[in-house]
């Protein structure tokens, strides 16, 4: 086993664990996605939790951990146009304040081209 340094995420171990937790957060996006995509509409829990997991994802990334699993820009890309697809069709149902309504949309998309950014540089 490879230690490199004295840091919670600083071995092969730590390494395999971080590559199993953002590879099942991946898999959730991908599923939810794939999936009917009335799942991904503001108000119901993928719509909420696909953001959380690519948050969650540009968290990890930034560390640089070793085994840090992000996809590449263009999967990214497609979550990002896919998930706001989705949200534009539904969140005026929803009626949002107009304030909300921008916020909200500016930060979904800050948060999936943070993660395609990120992407881009792992895989350099």
């Amino acid at each position: 086993m490879g230690t490199w340094g004295s840091g919670n995420f600083d071995d092969d171990t730590a390494a395999d664990h971080l590559s199993g937790i953002t590879g099942r957060l991946v898999s959730e996006i991908e599923e939810a996605m794939a999936g009917d995509p009335v799942g991904l509409e503001p108000d119901d829990y993928w719509g909420v939790a696909v953001p959380c997991n690519v948050e969650l994802l540009c968290l990890i990334a930034e560390q640089h951990y070793v085994g840090a699993m992000v996809p590449g820009a263009a999967v990214v890309e497609r979550w990002k146009r896919t998930f706001m697809d989705v949200w534009e069709r539904a969140i005026d149902g929803l009626e949002p304040e107009p304030e909300y309504k921008e916020r909200r949309r500016a930060e979904l998309i800050r948060t999936f081209d943070r993660l395609a950014v990120l992407s881009g540089r792992e895989a350099a």
